[in-house]
């Protein structure tokens, strides 16, 4: 069975994010959606607030499931027993920070492989920083997040102005 992780913060998951993992779910016989903890990054959304909405959004993908993690990547894929890690690419800038990532992976795992998985140009410059900062001054985010992620940041900052 080919396993793989496709890890992430989340906060909160974006269109994006869904077209990378149901992308990978079509070439992965299981896909586990791995949310970070992230304390440091002071996210928006607890992580179980997070993977709530994750597992929502995932919800049609029956080969996908769940996970948080507060440890090493490596750590999580020698536990889940998934040598593959899939990553999202938007732009050069996505590139050089996953190319350091995945070379300091490979140092601690050289069993690991990770593939990248290029954005589609609609999703080219969506980040979950600017889903969050839009959404904080009420504007639209619902082409941008599934529908329950628009819900949950409509209840946060309020609905879009009128």
């Amino acid at each position: 069975m080919k396993r793989a992780l496709t890890p992430g913060t989340f906060d909160p998951i974006t269109l994006g994010h869904l077209d990378v993992i149901t992308r990978a779910a079509q070439i992965m016989d299981e896909v586990v959606v791995a949310v970070a903890a992230s304390p440091k990054k002071g996210p928006l959304f607890s992580v179980d607030e997070r993977c709530s909405l994750v597992e929502r959004a995932v919800a049609h993908l029956p080969n996908v499931r769940v996970a948080t993690f507060d440890t090493l990547l490596v750590d999580l894929a020698r536990q889940l027993d998934a040598p593959i890690v899939v990553k999202g690419l938007r732009a050069i800038t996505d590139f050089e920070y996953e190319f350091q990532m995945t070379a300091l992976n490979y140092q601690l795992d050289n069993e690991l492989e990770t593939v990248f998985i290029m954005s589609p140009p609609e999703f080219m410059y969506l980040s979950s920083s600017i889903v969050r900062e839009i959404a904080s001054l009420r504007g639209d985010v619902s082409r941008f997040v599934p529908s329950c992620v628009n819900e949950a940041l409509v209840a946060r900052f309020g609905g879009p102005q009128a």
